[in-house]
């Protein structure tokens, strides 16, 4: 099974270096590797072409924004399954894409595959944050604001043609969205027991109230799109689950 992992990036040199490592560590080789770049202005192509070897398309021009940009890796993929993990995102472990490669193969019927993430410290990736655990998500959760980890959302191809791609008119949400979508229309899942990726705090959704404010009044809109009532005020109401993420540490032996 071939499987095709996209990182989009615009100016991520330093990141993007420990991001392609991360795929190139991987253990399973059937791997096709997509860099989608919005035309960099800083080194961060110099990067990448250090490794082009391991890159099995580059993509280098100017886009509507990260959600085009993973739209244009997703239409280039010719693997069978798809996943995103961006500039400052990393895998956590060399046999990551293993796993969620023999999760597929062991059930055909599955459609999308998801697990646990942890945020590490922006400038040092060993000091753990917080865990971003899937284990207690359901559908009826998503109305309250509640989602799987993205970067760890590695979905059958065939799906994006069914249920179409991230919508260019959502700023921070379009992930949301379009998982929400795709859960709706009722797509097999299965949870894998792991921590698969990392993820550098400081993204553009958690970075301030303005952000905040921007990305629950998107997730509002992503709900009513596909038929589910909800409100601000019903977001609030997670924000307590969300503070026990940070009490709560990862267990490091999972990491």
């Amino acid at each position: 099974m071939k499987i095709s992992i996209i990182t989009v990036c615009y100016n991520s040199a330093a990141t993007i270096r420990d991001t392609i490592e991360s795929v190139i560590a991987q253990t399973y080789s059937n791997i096709e590797y997509i860099i989608v770049d919005g035309k960099s202005k800083d080194k961060t192509l110099e990067i990448v072409n250090e490794y082009k070897e391991h890159v099995s398309l580059l993509i280098s021009e100017p886009d509507k924004g990260i959600y085009d940009a993973m739209n244009k890796g997703i239409k280039a993929a010719t693997g069978e399954v798809v996943g995103i993990i961006n500039s400052d995102d990393f895998f956590t472990s060399v046999d990551s894409v293993q796993t969620i490669a023999e999760t597929f193969l062991n059930d055909s019927f599955i459609d999308a595959t998801y697990a646990d993430l942890v945020y590490v410290n922006q400038r040092n990736r060993s000091k753990l944050s917080r865990l971003y655990s899937s284990k207690n998500f359901q559908k009826w959760k998503i109305r309250y604001g509640f989602m799987i980890p993205h970067p760890t959302f590695y979905a059958r191809r065939e799906l994006f043609k069914q249920f179409g791609f991230y919508k260019l008119n959502y700023r921070v949400a379009a992930d949301f969205e379009l998982m929400a979508r795709f859960i709706l229309n009722g797509i097999k899942m299965k949870r894998i027991d792991k921590i698969l990726v990392s993820m550098r705090e400081g993204g553009i959704s958690s970075n301030g109230i303005h952000w905040r404010i921007h990305q629950n009044a998107e997730i509002v809109r992503a709900c009513k799109e596909n038929g589910l009532k909800t409100s601000l005020a019903l977001l609030t109401l997670k924000l307590p689950f969300k503070l026990l993420s940070f009490i709560k540490k990862p267990k490091l032996e999972n990491v």
